[in-house]
Protein backbone atom coordinates (compact mmCIF):
# COMPACT_ATOMS: atom_id res chain seq x y z
CA UNK A 1 0.00 0.00 0.00
CA UNK A 2 3.19 2.20 0.07
CA UNK A 3 2.61 3.95 -3.31
CA UNK A 4 -0.98 4.64 -3.26
CA UNK A 5 -0.17 6.33 0.07
CA UNK A 6 2.74 8.38 -1.57
CA UNK A 7 -0.01 9.14 -4.00
CA UNK A 8 -2.05 10.88 -0.96
CA UNK A 9 0.25 12.29 0.96
CA UNK A 10 1.77 14.39 -2.35
CA UNK A 11 -2.05 15.45 -3.24
CA UNK A 12 -1.84 16.55 0.22
CA UNK A 13 1.54 18.22 0.45
CA UNK A 14 0.56 19.92 -2.82
CA UNK A 15 -2.42 21.44 -1.63
CA UNK A 16 -0.75 22.90 1.57
CA UNK A 17 2.15 24.12 -0.38
CA UNK A 18 -0.53 25.94 -2.52
CA UNK A 19 -1.94 27.54 0.81
CA UNK A 20 1.11 28.34 2.24
CA UNK A 21 1.95 30.06 -1.33
CA UNK A 22 -0.86 32.08 -0.63
CA UNK A 23 -0.29 33.23 2.78
CA UNK A 24 3.44 33.89 2.21
CA UNK A 25 2.26 36.53 -0.83
CA UNK A 26 -0.12 38.21 1.78
CA UNK A 27 -3.61 36.06 1.42
CA UNK A 28 -4.66 36.36 5.04
CA UNK A 29 -5.59 32.55 6.48
CA UNK A 30 -9.12 33.08 5.84
CA UNK A 31 -9.06 34.29 2.19
CA UNK A 32 -6.36 31.96 1.21
CA UNK A 33 -8.46 29.18 2.63
CA UNK A 34 -11.77 30.48 1.00
CA UNK A 35 -10.07 30.58 -2.47
CA UNK A 36 -9.18 27.32 -2.53
CA UNK A 37 -12.21 25.93 -1.61
CA UNK A 38 -13.91 27.65 -3.93
CA UNK A 39 -11.47 26.53 -6.61
CA UNK A 40 -11.98 22.44 -4.96
CA UNK A 41 -15.88 22.90 -4.73
CA UNK A 42 -16.77 20.57 -7.49
CA UNK A 43 -14.78 17.69 -6.18
CA UNK A 44 -16.82 17.83 -2.83
CA UNK A 45 -19.39 15.00 -2.45
CA UNK A 46 -21.39 14.55 0.24
CA UNK A 47 -23.34 11.72 -0.95
CA UNK A 48 -22.62 7.83 -0.90
CA UNK A 49 -19.58 8.14 -3.00
CA UNK A 50 -20.50 3.98 -3.55
CA UNK A 51 -23.96 4.38 -5.12
CA UNK A 52 -24.30 4.82 -9.12
CA UNK A 53 -25.27 8.58 -8.15
CA UNK A 54 -21.96 10.03 -7.25
CA UNK A 55 -20.29 8.58 -10.78
CA UNK A 56 -23.29 10.34 -12.71
CA UNK A 57 -23.15 13.60 -10.51
CA UNK A 58 -19.12 13.67 -11.24
CA UNK A 59 -19.78 13.37 -14.82
CA UNK A 60 -21.80 16.64 -14.63
CA UNK A 61 -18.95 18.08 -12.42
CA UNK A 62 -16.43 17.39 -15.70
CA UNK A 63 -14.48 15.35 -13.12
CA UNK A 64 -12.76 12.20 -14.63
CA UNK A 65 -13.79 8.62 -13.90
CA UNK A 66 -10.95 6.92 -13.97
CA UNK A 67 -12.65 3.53 -13.39
CA UNK A 68 -10.78 0.79 -14.94
CA UNK A 69 -6.93 -0.08 -14.31
CA UNK A 70 -6.22 0.93 -17.64
CA UNK A 71 -7.34 4.32 -17.38
CA UNK A 72 -5.50 5.01 -14.10
CA UNK A 73 -2.45 3.72 -14.94
CA UNK A 74 -2.57 5.70 -18.60
CA UNK A 75 -2.80 8.95 -16.68
CA UNK A 76 -0.09 8.53 -14.46
CA UNK A 77 2.41 9.86 -16.11
CA UNK A 78 0.66 12.69 -17.69
CA UNK A 79 2.37 16.16 -18.00
CA UNK A 80 0.52 17.08 -14.68
CA UNK A 81 1.50 13.95 -12.66
CA UNK A 82 4.81 14.16 -13.49
CA UNK A 83 5.11 18.09 -13.09
CA UNK A 84 3.46 17.26 -9.49
CA UNK A 85 5.74 14.38 -8.47
CA UNK A 86 8.90 15.88 -10.16
CA UNK A 87 8.07 19.39 -8.03
CA UNK A 88 7.79 17.98 -4.71
CA UNK A 89 10.59 16.01 -5.40
CA UNK A 90 8.77 12.54 -4.77
CA UNK A 91 9.27 11.18 -8.77
CA UNK A 92 11.58 12.06 -11.48
CA UNK A 93 9.74 12.21 -14.79
CA UNK A 94 11.89 9.09 -15.45
CA UNK A 95 10.71 7.26 -12.46
CA UNK A 96 7.13 7.90 -13.11
CA UNK A 97 7.51 6.39 -17.06
CA UNK A 98 9.18 3.22 -15.16
CA UNK A 99 5.95 3.08 -12.91
CA UNK A 100 3.95 2.97 -15.54
CA UNK A 101 5.16 0.68 -17.89
CA UNK A 102 5.77 -1.91 -14.76
CA UNK A 103 1.79 -1.48 -13.76
CA UNK A 104 1.09 -2.52 -17.43
CA UNK A 105 3.16 -5.35 -16.99
CA UNK A 106 1.91 -6.82 -13.92
CA UNK A 107 -1.83 -6.08 -15.09
CA UNK A 108 -1.24 -7.71 -18.44
CA UNK A 109 0.86 -10.84 -16.81
CA UNK A 110 -2.33 -11.24 -14.15
CA UNK A 111 -5.02 -10.90 -16.40
CA UNK A 112 -2.35 -13.57 -18.77
CA UNK A 113 -2.12 -15.92 -15.75
CA UNK A 114 -5.97 -15.86 -15.22
CA UNK A 115 -7.42 -16.16 -18.41
CA UNK A 116 -4.64 -19.48 -18.70
CA UNK A 117 -5.36 -20.52 -15.45
CA UNK A 118 -9.51 -20.02 -16.71
CA UNK A 119 -9.44 -22.11 -19.84
CA UNK A 120 -7.43 -24.83 -18.12
CA UNK A 121 -10.06 -25.41 -15.21
CA UNK A 122 -13.24 -25.43 -17.72
CA UNK A 123 -11.17 -28.02 -20.01
CA UNK A 124 -9.85 -30.44 -17.94
CA UNK A 125 -12.14 -29.82 -14.65
CA UNK A 126 -15.30 -28.44 -15.81
CA UNK A 127 -16.27 -30.23 -19.33
CA UNK A 128 -15.57 -33.46 -18.35
CA UNK A 129 -17.60 -33.13 -15.93
CA UNK A 130 -20.29 -32.01 -18.04
CA UNK A 131 -19.97 -34.74 -20.18
CA UNK A 132 -20.25 -37.15 -17.74
CA UNK A 133 -23.57 -35.56 -16.07
CA UNK A 134 -24.86 -35.37 -18.93
CA UNK A 135 -23.93 -39.20 -19.86
CA UNK A 136 -26.54 -39.74 -17.12
CA UNK A 137 -29.63 -38.66 -19.06
CA UNK A 138 -29.16 -40.96 -22.05
CA UNK A 139 -32.11 -42.89 -21.25
CA UNK A 140 -34.01 -39.81 -20.41
CA UNK A 141 -33.28 -36.99 -22.06
CA UNK A 142 -36.45 -35.36 -20.49
CA UNK A 143 -34.88 -35.36 -17.86
CA UNK A 144 -31.55 -32.86 -18.52
CA UNK A 145 -33.24 -29.98 -18.86
CA UNK A 146 -31.09 -26.84 -19.20
CA UNK A 147 -27.81 -28.92 -19.19
CA UNK A 148 -27.43 -29.83 -22.79
CA UNK A 149 -27.27 -26.10 -24.01
CA UNK A 150 -25.39 -24.76 -20.71
CA UNK A 151 -22.61 -26.95 -21.34
CA UNK A 152 -22.23 -26.72 -24.99
CA UNK A 153 -22.60 -23.06 -24.07
CA UNK A 154 -19.25 -23.27 -21.63
CA UNK A 155 -17.42 -25.26 -24.21
CA UNK A 156 -18.36 -22.10 -26.99
CA UNK A 157 -17.62 -19.25 -24.51
CA UNK A 158 -14.11 -20.66 -23.39
CA UNK A 159 -13.42 -21.19 -27.49
CA UNK A 160 -14.37 -17.65 -27.93
CA UNK A 161 -12.03 -16.63 -25.02
CA UNK A 162 -8.98 -18.54 -26.10
CA UNK A 163 -9.64 -16.70 -29.80
CA UNK A 164 -10.20 -13.56 -28.18
CA UNK A 165 -7.17 -13.62 -26.22
CA UNK A 166 -5.07 -15.05 -28.64
CA UNK A 167 -5.47 -12.20 -30.59
CA UNK A 168 -4.17 -9.72 -28.12
CA UNK A 169 -2.09 -6.67 -29.36
CA UNK A 170 1.55 -6.67 -27.55
CA UNK A 171 2.11 -2.79 -26.95
CA UNK A 172 1.76 -2.69 -23.28
CA UNK A 173 -0.97 -0.11 -23.37
CA UNK A 174 -3.15 -1.12 -25.82
CA UNK A 175 -3.28 -4.77 -24.46
CA UNK A 176 -4.10 -3.48 -21.07
CA UNK A 177 -7.13 -1.93 -22.57
CA UNK A 178 -8.14 -4.78 -24.67
CA UNK A 179 -7.76 -7.24 -21.94
CA UNK A 180 -10.03 -5.20 -20.12
CA UNK A 181 -12.49 -4.53 -21.85
CA UNK A 182 -12.39 -7.48 -24.63
CA UNK A 183 -11.10 -10.24 -22.76
CA UNK A 184 -12.38 -9.55 -19.01
CA UNK A 185 -16.07 -9.40 -20.21
CA UNK A 186 -15.96 -13.09 -22.22
CA UNK A 187 -13.98 -14.23 -18.92
CA UNK A 188 -16.89 -13.31 -16.76
CA UNK A 189 -19.14 -14.77 -19.83
CA UNK A 190 -17.62 -17.92 -19.13
CA UNK A 191 -17.54 -17.54 -15.00
CA UNK A 192 -21.25 -17.40 -15.92
CA UNK A 193 -22.23 -20.38 -17.60
CA UNK A 194 -19.82 -22.40 -15.22
CA UNK A 195 -21.83 -21.17 -11.98
CA UNK A 196 -24.96 -22.20 -13.66
CA UNK A 197 -23.21 -25.92 -14.71
CA UNK A 198 -22.47 -26.09 -10.83
CA UNK A 199 -26.20 -25.92 -10.04
CA UNK A 200 -26.82 -28.39 -12.43
CA UNK A 201 -24.01 -31.06 -12.50
CA UNK A 202 -24.85 -34.26 -9.80
CA UNK A 203 -23.57 -33.99 -6.56
CA UNK A 204 -20.11 -35.39 -6.27
CA UNK A 205 -19.36 -34.24 -10.08
CA UNK A 206 -18.32 -30.77 -9.74
CA UNK A 207 -14.42 -30.83 -9.72
CA UNK A 208 -13.90 -27.94 -7.39
CA UNK A 209 -15.35 -26.44 -4.44
CA UNK A 210 -18.12 -25.48 -4.55
CA UNK A 211 -20.23 -22.16 -3.50
CA UNK A 212 -21.79 -23.82 -0.76
CA UNK A 213 -18.78 -26.40 0.75
CA UNK A 214 -16.82 -23.18 1.27
CA UNK A 215 -19.74 -21.15 2.62
CA UNK A 216 -20.56 -23.77 5.00
CA UNK A 217 -18.39 -26.31 4.98
CA UNK A 218 -17.17 -25.08 8.55
CA UNK A 219 -20.70 -25.86 9.82
CA UNK A 220 -20.23 -29.77 9.21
Amino acid sequence: CSFPIAVCNTIMASGMAALSGLIEQGTSHRDAVAKLLKESRHVIFTGNGYSAEWPAEAAKRGLPNLHTTPLAVAALNSEKAKALFEGLGVFSREEVDARQEIMYENYNTTLGVEVATLLDMVETGILPACAKDMAKFTAMPALAGEREATYKGIQAAAGALKELFGKRPHAPPAEAAYLCDSVKPQMEAVRKLVDKAEGLLETGLYPYPTYEELIYSHHS
